[in-house]
């Protein structure tokens, strides 16, 4: 509390009127005030490197003229009308994603965020199969809402056994602490595949209503199956008709750098995408994406107030035009490559680091008690609060909250990751060589 007299701190007011399952990060947490590119400038007047841009949804940066400018435009025009009316940059969003999502003949359903995306998902699943049984992968995370919750397969993320789905939880194809992971990736992802079919005859009816999968996965601390591992689980999936839904709040619209759609780099065409985060670089946006069939299933009326708003649309219009004309595919896997090359480098002089994974600008870092696989959680949190200090923004993930998080904007710069680089090199040895100077 504050002292006698003295005002309260933001901490404290937040403290007094906020949840305390509302997680914040660092003992004093840090409130955001400003941003501009990969930069943003803290409540204590300190200036930060961005690398976690807004739990990946400021995908392109802050304050980038191109989507600022549009969003001002928008609002001296109209902010909301409801999808009981057209709107114009709704339909024009829709088509740019219909052109570039992987699955066929392909509808568009703009919602507010990633949970009700696959919230949405589920209900058109369920409905077209006629069933409540979903299998969802372990080390998952889908939302904080009540069915997204319930396919979440991350004890610190999943709050209740309750559900309106029954769920099966298969392989993640995270090698790195299973136990098939002593396996040659073929040999693995072959294992995998069989104990999928096995769940299926074995702990469901064989209608299922869908599979849901990110293809790189998020709070799980960026697991990144095997290269063929989602194409053979959907040689299972094919025999039951199961239908394929990939969870793309997070890899999305080119951020791995190997593909638009994260599920395209594994050879699959889902029936059906979910989406939200970066799309808008960090206005509230969500949407599913499907095969027009699965779309159309639902019988009674539906409407969505403030999904697909022409705020939420036009600013997203402007920032798929800015991927595609600024090329930051090609800057995720350029810029990438240069930190997966760093952090590899560092992982073998670290005995800290026990794996680095992920794809493009998606890159988890797990921390281990040297010469163990233990979980080394609390090293992880002075990590993190250590790169705050030298400048430097970072997420942790993972089942154990182990794992760093290191995803810039889209738009981040070569010298940008080297500077990233330095700051975590420095902080990774000091955290060390702290825990090797600490007795037994």
């Amino acid at each position: 509390m504050s002292a006698a007299g003295t005002e309260p701190t933001l901490h404290e007011r937040h403290r007094a009127v906020m949840p305390t399952w509302m997680a914040t990060y660092y003992d004093d947490p840090l409130e955001l005030v400003e941003g501009k590119g990969r930069h943003v400038t803290g409540g204590d007047g300190r200036t930060y490197l961005d690398f976690f841009g807004g739990l990946l949804a400021t995908m392109v940066g802050h304050d980038i003229p191109e989507i600022t400018e549009a969003i001002q435009r928008q609002t001296n025009r109209i902010l909301h009308s409801s999808t009981l009316y057209l709107i114009r940059s709704q339909v024009e969003l829709a088509e740019k994603i219909v052109a570039r999502a992987p699955v066929d003949n392909p509808k568009v359903f703009f919602v507010n965020s990633g949970s009700e995306a696959v919230e949405t998902a589920f209900l058109l699943t369920t409905t077209a199969r006629a069933s409540n049984q979903v299998i969802a992968l372990r080390g998952s995370y889908h939302g904080r809402s009540f069915g997204a919750t319930a396919t979440t397969g991350i004890r610190r993320w999943s709050a209740s056994s309750l559900s309106p789905l029954q769920v099966t939880y298969a392989h993640s194809g995270y090698k790195y602490r299973s136990p098939f992971g002593h396996l040659a990736d073929r040999e693995f992802t072959a294992v995998c595949r069989d104990e999928l079919q096995t769940m299926i005859e074995t702990s469901t009816s064989g209608d299922i209503a869908c599979y849901i999968a990110e293809p790189i996965q998020g709070a799980g601390g960026f697991a990144t199956p095997p290269d063929d591992f989602f194409v053979e689980m959907k040689t299972v999936l094919d025999q039951y008709d199961v239908p394929f839904v990939s969870d793309e709040v997070q890899s999305g619209w080119g951020r791995t750098g190997r593909s638009y759609f994260g599920i395209e780099h594994y050879g699959v065409r889902p029936q059906a995408i979910t989406f939200a985060k970066g799309l808008a670089n960090g206005i509230a946006i969500g949407g599913v994406v499907a095969e027009a069939e699965l779309m159309d299933c639902l019988t009674a009326n539906s409407i969505s107030t403030a999904g697909g708003n022409p705020l939420a649309m036009t600013t997203a219009n402007a920032v798929l035009d800015y991927i595609e004309s600024h090329d930051l595919q090609a800057n995720a896997e350029h810029v990438g490559r240069i930190l997966r090359q760093g952090l590899d480098a560092l992982a073998g002089s670290c005995p800290l680091i026990g794996e680095v994974r992920g794809a493009g600008l998606m890159i988890g870092v797990e921390l281990i008690v040297p010469n163990t696989r233990t979980p080394a959680v609390r090293q992880t949190d002075t990590v993190l609060a250590e790169a705050r200090n030298a400048g430097l923004l970072i997420g942790k993930g993972g089942l154990a909250g182990n794992v760093l998080r290191v995803t810039p904007p889209m738009t981040v710069t070569e010298t940008e990751a080297y500077e990233a680089l330095d700051i975590l090199r420095d902080v990774l040895d000091n955290v060390y060589q702290a825990y090797a100077a600490a007795p037994v």
